[in-house]
């Protein structure tokens, strides 16, 4: 998160002023349920207070500025339905009858006006630049970076291994995107703990009215284990963990409590002791 937020905000000051090419961008990549979206939606809500700590809405009315941009690319993404997502997440209005271009000149004109300044796509390995429908949707992103003056940060699934930089729209998007990857958390990172500090900022955040501080940091081995150091499997076992507690009335978490979860099949497995192999026989 730290490096991705450094990252965006460099960006963010070397594109403001560019004006005659697309800008530089960023690319979040790694495993499922890495972190990669809790990643990046941090970093637009960091992006979108500090809009609004330094420009406040005038008294008694409301804020005009919509500094951050978030969407999906949808499954089988042509040009029209991703620039029709572009416009949902602002509400512009949108009926059958209107082309692809008038979308596009709508979204435009309105993320200029209401100052977006950093737009995050998230699940871009939907794009498949190699199909016909596929490399149209990726001419328009390239289009919109050109008209938009905003940053673009995308994030996908091993985005490296898949068609989203073959070809020459592919080698295009990889001559302007930088590439962050983000992997599971590690128990150790020299002297730090990165796991163990995470786990103790997720309990802090729970509302729990029975629940002993210092309690999960105790199963911090455990819950890499469990986790294989996924933020995501991590954040879902903690959040079913304090919902049964709430809904059990015990109001605390406890290693039994935790053990009683079924997880994600990804973390399942990662967590499933490895049987040995018996040695083969002449």
């Amino acid at each position: 998160m730290d490096t991705l937020a450094t990252q965006v905000r460099t960006l963010m000051l070397h594109g403001r002023h560019q004006q005659t090419t697309a800008r530089p961008s960023l690319i979040v990549t790694g495993p499922a349920a890495a972190g990669k979206t809790t990643a990046l939606l941090e970093v637009g809500r960091t992006c979108h207070l500090a809009h609004t700590r330094t420009h406040p809405a005038p008294p008694g009315r409301a804020h005009q500025q919509v500094p951050v941009a978030y969407l999906l690319v949808p499954p089988g993404a042509t040009a029209k339905t991703l620039a029709t997502e572009f416009a949902r997440y602002l509400g512009i209005p949108v009926n059958t009858r209107m082309t692809q271009a008038q979308i596009t000149n709508a979204v435009c004109h309105t993320y200029t006006a209401v100052g977006v300044r950093l737009i995050l796509i998230d699940e871009i390995h939907r794009l498949i630049p190699r199909t016909t429908t596929g490399a149209e949707a990726a001419d328009l992103l390239k289009d919109l970076t050109e008209r938009i003056k905003a940053t673009f940060v995308y994030s996908g699934i091993d985005v490296a291994d898949t068609p989203l930089f073959a070809g020459v729209r592919g080698a295009q998007l990889a001559g302007r995107a930088s590439l962050i990857t983000c992997g599971p958390l590690p128990a150790r990172h020299g002297a730090r703990r990165p796991f163990t500090d995470l786990v103790t900022d997720m309990e802090a955040a729970l509302d729990l009215t029975q629940h002993t501080p210092g309690t999960l940091p105790r199963h911090v081995s455990y819950l890499h284990q469990r986790t294989a150091g996924r933020i995501g499997s991590l954040a879902r076992l903690i959040r079913q963990a304090a919902i049964t507690a709430i809904c059990d009335g015990t109001e605390r978490i406890t290693k039994k409590a935790l053990e009683a979860i079924q997880l994600d099949h990804l973390a399942e497995e990662a967590s499933r002791p490895r049987t040995r192999q018996p040695a083969r026989t002449a």
